[in-house]
């Protein structure tokens, strides 16, 4: 399950390095990027929770943590942009630092 949700992880990854770019370039968001980037970084999220709930001992707390920052920031980015708004860049740039950090941990966590 673990396993599953880095993959999943980092195919979100992907689609989100196609929305930042986008952002901060000033151009219109790619919708199917945005979508699918929401969607998988959630089922990665739920997928890792699962995980702890299971392994209440041995879980990894501290990307979990970093994934739920970089969650509140998506909605917060994916509000605005559902509304024709831009993004704030700054909030973009957090959103994936706190998620990069968050997956770096959750890779030393299943590989170590």
């Amino acid at each position: 399950m673990l396993i599953t949700s880095i993959v999943i992880f980092a195919a979100a990854a992907v689609m989100g390095l196609i929305v930042i770019t986008a952002l901060l370039k000033d151009k219109p968001t790619p919708k199917p990027a945005v979508f699918a980037h929401g969607a998988l970084a959630a089922v990665a999220l739920v997928l890792v929770i699962i995980f702890a709930i299971n392994n209440p001992g041995h879980s990894p707390i501290p990307s979990i943590v970093l994934f739920v920052i970089a969650a509140i920031g998506g909605f917060v980015l994916f509000a605005r942009d559902m509304s024709k708004k831009p993004g704030p860049k700054v909030l973009a740039v957090i959103h994936a630092l706190a998620a990069v950090v968050g997956f770096l941990i959750l890779l030393a966590f299943a590989f170590a």
